[in-house]
């Protein structure tokens, strides 16, 4: 039921009025599908929580399970309206993480005949000074992803319009809060959350009272749109958008968040106090505001992330490990030096009067992670592997240490490169090629007037070209030439051949602009060809899902629709990260081992992507180069494990394996004496911290651990 208050009264209430938080959820996934990384590593904690630090309802579910739940209520809201003879009013957002509402949207009204033609909107904001026709502008935004495929009414679509003068600007905001009254207020509303916690874009130190207005808009924010406009500077500095009181004054407010890079500020939304510095924390005081998020938005929440501090929990050896590394962490102590005083003092009882006293649970949790490492040795064989790899570059960032590895165990690999990658190239590096083009027919007198007119039409082009607008396909080509020769010179860094890249260039990369088309039956069917003719033993895939703009996500999902249709027996699925984050040693799977020089390889590697050097045109919010940010993780995993006890590496790599979507069985290294008495035990927590319960203190043998050599 909705809840209806007086047309322009507030719907908030305080917390105490409202009752507490009540419990999210998130549905099972279906087999091999991405979000089984995360459902198996990340969603929520089993058991019962007894408590909670969450200031507002949340719901957990998977990517596609918030775009059918939301547009199904949505439809919901719609029909209930039209039975009233009244429109259903709705608030809309822009951004890619609302791209999936509208898409079932646009389904349900192509196929069930959800019926638009009563329904008003308002959307949150829109840049200043923009055009309407512009390709950043939120009105073409809207239009192509989903006025133009419903049966909306022109006149009953509201947008702000960043194309006023000045002077009329904020006339403009009253009459759009004048509008949004009149119609009885917004009944459904859809929201997003940038990185600075801002709703629409009402920026930090935007008060509850705000109403509709021009705003400047904070370097995060602008940092964070880069990727769409091709860069930082080319982002408009103020935008038209909503205040917090339009926004609260909606009857029922959904706030979507997505992706690994959304984790932390989502954290402090929902369990930090009301901070103007974070509008988003606005919404805890609303009596029907609920945020969805799919798990890897909410790995920083409490009940996720430790959730023994706010209850009781099922253990189970996953989270058996979690809270030992946790521990170990918190206490500055490697895991077999942890006692029973560290449990009780910090939250973990429970889990302590599972083994009684903390030496078994500590040898349990050792073993565990030990068996994890795996070198060279250690890893496959002889057999056909396909990388996939998103952009030109994904692989060596990402995997570069395994690659090579995996290259000099005689397997036979296939690194598919699965987009052009050419909008992230700059346009001064096609200058560059178009001198070294010219330059090169005069020296070999190939002079038949072609590459004078191909170099001409194309410096024609950039030099009267204006900031994000679509490259001519002359361009577009060259650019992916560039990308596509520094893929190859990649791998041959570790000897591989150029005859083991395969370049899909996905069709729906294919157009020229940040935003992209949805994965559909031509993506699929490459992918799947690939796979039938390969016929792998194992693939890699990207697990980072937080990219700029999406792409990532795009090719799991083809990975995934193509192995749902594959003939033959499910392979092995490694999924890797490396250019946004790295999979923590909790929830790895394996973790493999890199030399100094081995690392210095992979750099190397990374580094004949020239293109991407210095400033990469799509950098996220990390401006460090990517070799950097590969240099710092894989370190920094190393010195993680090395802190937990486990023996010492330069540098790792982490992945996470699956097959049929489900975890792959892997056999932890046996020890005796796991039921030490308690006197024993404190001699062996005293042992050289790579030493194995139950040794006398001595470091196991080799051939106990089983770990293979870094590079042996």
């Amino acid at each position: 039921m909705l809840l209806s208050p007086t047309p322009g009264r507030s719907t908030l209430q305080s917390p105490s009025a409202r009752g507490r938080t009540r419990p999210g959820g998130h549905a099972p996934c279906s087999p091999g599908r991405a979000p089984a990384i995360h459902s198996q590593r990340t969603a929520e904690p089993r058991g019962r929580m007894a408590q909670s630090r969450e200031r507002v309802p949340v719901r957990i579910l998977e990517h596609d399970q918030i775009a059918s739940t939301l547009a199904t209520r949505i439809a919901q809201v719609i029909r209930a309206k039209n039975a009233e003879g009244r429109p259903a009013v709705l608030g809309l957002a822009t951004g890619s993480t609302p791209i999936g509402i509208y898409r079932e949207l646009i389904r349900m009204h192509r196929d069930q005949g959800l019926d638009f033609s009563n329904v008003v909107s308002f959307n949150l904001d829109e840049y200043y000074p923009m055009e309407p026709d512009s390709i950043h502008s939120y009105h073409r935004y809207m239009w192509e992803n989903l006025f133009e495929h419903i049966n909306i009414p022109r006149e009953n679509v509201n947008i702000p319009r960043g194309s006023l003068p000045r002077e009329q600007v904020e006339e403009h905001c009253r009459a759009y809060e004048q509008a949004i009254a009149e119609l009885g207020g917004i009944d459904f509303q859809l929201l997003g959350i940038g990185k600075t916690g801002h709703i629409g874009f009402n920026e930090p130190g935007s008060g509850v009272e705000s109403r509709t207005r021009l705003i400047a808009l904070d370097t995060v924010t602008r940092r964070d749109a880069a990727a769409d406009f091709f860069g930082e500077d080319n982002v408009p500095t103020e935008a038209i958008t909503m205040g917090v009181a339009s926004i609260l004054e909606a009857r029922e407010i959904a706030l979507i968040a997505t992706g690994e890079h959304k984790a932390t500020i989502i954290q402090r939304a929902v369990e930090g106090e009301p901070d103007p510095d974070i509008a988003a924390t606005y919404l805890q005081n609303h009596r029907n505001a609920t945020f969805y998020l799919d798990p890897a938005a909410a790995a920083e929440l409490t009940r996720v992330k430790t959730p023994w501090v706010v209850g009781e929990v099922r253990w189970d050896r996953e989270l058996e490990i979690r809270a030992v590394i946790w521990l170990s962490q918190a206490t500055g102590k490697s895991i077999l030096k942890l006692d029973n005083d560290d449990y009780r003092e910090h939250h973990l009882s429970s889990l302590l009067a599972r083994y009684r006293t903390a030496g078994p649970l500590n040898g349990e949790v050792f073993n565990a992670l030990i068996s994890k490492v795996r070198g060279k040795s250690k890893l496959p064989q002889g057999k056909r592997i396909i990388v996939f790899s998103p952009h030109p570059d994904d692989d060596v960032i990402s995997m570069g240490g395994i690659l090579n590895k995996l290259h000099h165990n005689e397997n036979e690999i296939v690194v598919a490169y699965q987009t052009s990658g050419n909008i992230a190239v700059f346009d001064h590096e096609v200058r560059r090629y178009m001198d070294f083009l010219r330059r090169f027919g005069g020296d070999f007198a190939l002079g038949d007037g072609r590459i004078e007119a191909l170099t001409e039409r194309i410096e024609n082009f950039l030099d009267s070209k204006h900031p994000g607008q679509v490259d001519i396909d002359e361009v577009l080509k060259i650019k992916q030439r560039i990308r596509e020769a520094e893929a190859v010179s990649g791998i041959e860094t570790f000897g591989m051949r150029r005859e083991q890249a395969c370049f899909l260039n996905l069709p729906f990369y294919q157009t020229g602009k940040v935003r992209k088309d949805a994965i559909g039956p031509r993506d699929v069917a490459t992918t799947l060809k690939l796979l039938e003719d390969i016929r792998p033993d194992l693939i890699f895939v990207a697990g980072d899902l937080s990219d700029p703009h999406g792409t990532h996500r795009m090719c799991l999902e083809a990975v995934e629709r193509a192995l749902e249709q594959y003939s033959g027996e499910a392979p092995e699925v490694w999924y890797y990260r490396g250019a946004w984050q790295e999979w923590p040693v909790s929830e790895a799977d394996v973790l493999v081992p890199l030399s100094e020089d081995e690392l210095r390889h992979k750099i190397l590697a990374i580094f004949k992507h020239q293109s991407q050097k210095d400033r990469a045109p799509f950098p996220g919010q990390d401006d460090r180069e990517f070799w950097q940010r590969v240099e710092e993780r894989n370190t920094s995993t190393a010195r993680m494990v090395d802190s937990l006890g486990l023996p010492e590496y330069y540098a790792m790599e982490a992945y996470v394996i699956r097959r049929n979507g489900k975890p792959v069985e892997i056999e932890t290294i046996s020890t005796s004496a796991l039921g030490a008495p308690p006197s024993m035990r404190r001699t062996a927590d005293r042992a050289p911290r790579h030493g194995v319960p139950g040794t006398g203190g001595h470091p196991a043998p080799a051939a106990q651990l089983d770990l293979g050599q870094a590079t042996g």
